[in-house]
């Protein structure tokens, strides 16, 4: 989850939280109570589907470094087919042109042109053999392919769940937010004459927000109640200078 949706899931949790300690002023069947059981399914949602974020997110790293992998085994595997096939065409001219590596990194062209050197390169496999290529080379071509052909699979699936996930968390953060819209008026007129009770659901409802920065200033913080100056003390008279006529 990203910052936004994380804070918005700590405020639905402590107002499910809210709910389960004041459940005696929402009675049962209520539609305050109902709309605290919709808030904690909207937290039991968001474990989930946030458990299965991180899972294939996880397992979406985990694939393309397979995915990587596997790619530089077919390559390196048709490379080899390539570099052999110029030493063929000393006796068949043009018969390199059939074994270019593609020049795109892209996986479809580069299975296109993977299941071209095995079409292309089976009638001619003894000569490739007698090149220095292993009996194998074509078995080995066909594996690599299905290897880098599963972990295309499976980086798709990963990226799938947890596009999946992500989509499933805005569902049910909507959800909750629908819930608390509700309850926004519910609590505030069922609490309007219990003021302790109602900073107490204030607090939980309010979404945290961090504090930024502006050009590198710390955040700015609330003012504070303003304390009108106290009044000037008045000062005593100065004492009469020497000489001076006394003032009557």
């Amino acid at each position: 989850m990203n910052l936004t949706a994380t804070r918005r899931y700590e405020m639905l949790v402590r107002v499910r939280d809210f709910g389960a300690e004041h459940a005696d002023l929402f009675p049962a069947g209520s539609l305050g109570r109902k709309m605290f059981a919709a808030t904690a399914t909207a937290v039991a949602a968001l474990g989930q589907h946030a458990a299965t974020q991180v899972s294939g997110r996880g397992a979406a790293r985990e694939a393309s470094r397979s995915k990587a992998a596997a790619r530089a085994a077919l390559r390196e595997a048709l490379g080899a087919i390539s570099r052999t096939a110029r030493a063929l065409a000393l006796d068949t001219p043009g018969l390199d042109n059939k074994f270019r590596l593609p020049f795109t990194y892209g996986g479809q062209a580069l299975l296109n042109a993977s299941r071209a050197f095995v079409q292309d390169a089976r009638p001619l496999s003894a000569e490739f053999v007698a090149h220095g290529l292993p009996p194998a080379f074509l078995k080995d071509l066909d594996t690599a392919i299905q290897r880098f052909e599963a972990a295309i699979r499976e980086h798709a699936a990963g990226i799938g769940a947890r596009i999946a996930a992500r989509t499933a968390i805005d569902a049910a953060i909507a959800a909750g937010l629908t819930a608390i819209q509700r309850l926004d008026a519910i609590v505030v007129n069922r609490l309007r004459d219990d003021p302790a009770t109602f900073a107490a659901w204030e607090r939980a409802r309010r979404v945290d927000q961090p504090p930024h920065a502006r050009n590198g200033a710390p955040p700015s913080v609330p003012p504070g109640p303003v304390v009108p100056p106290a009044p000037a003390a008045s000062a005593p008279p100065a004492p009469p200078l020497a000489g001076a006529p006394a003032t009557t």
